[in-house]
């Protein structure tokens, strides 16, 4: 499942060489949806991808496309432990006037307002007014 997320790189790590064949790259991303309690997300790019970061320093705003992803762990000893990874397909330099909230907000990564999407009126209906059954659709 693809995602998106955007916000304020907070910190770069070094390439790791797992293995002969892997390479991975972290990075966090402060998310400010809501400004009162920023968000630190560790993300990371794998193999060829961790270059993407190279160029790209702490404070840019950037807009990065992801995979969650999860996987099961047994101990030697049976205890069953959960992983979660977020896998960064695409990172790059957030559009200047873009929403960095992920199409949601009325927040940006620093925290700002930003205006409403004034190409979206609610119809009267969507407003929470009376409504009649006739205006009930739904078969059931």
């Amino acid at each position: 499942m693809a995602m998106e997320a955007s916000g304020r790189l907070h910190t770069i790590f070094d390439t790791k060489q797992v293995s002969e064949r892997f390479s991975k790259r972290e990075f966090v991303v402060e998310m400010s949806d809501n400004p009162k309690y920023p968000q630190t997300v560790l993300f990371q790019l794998t193999g060829d991808r961790c270059a993407q970061l190279d160029g790209m320093n702490v404070g840019d705003q950037v807009s990065i496309e992801f995979s969650l992803r999860g996987r099961e762990w047994k101990s030697p000893s049976g205890d069953v432990k959960y992983f979660n990874s977020l896998d960064v397909w695409q990172i790059n330099p957030a559009r200047a006037g873009a929403n960095n909230r992920s199409r949601r907000g009325s927040y940006n990564g620093d925290g700002r307002e930003v205006p409403p999407n004034r190409d979206f009126e609610p119809r009267p209906s969507d407003m929470g007014g009376p409504r009649s059954l006739a205006d009930d659709d739904i078969p059931f």
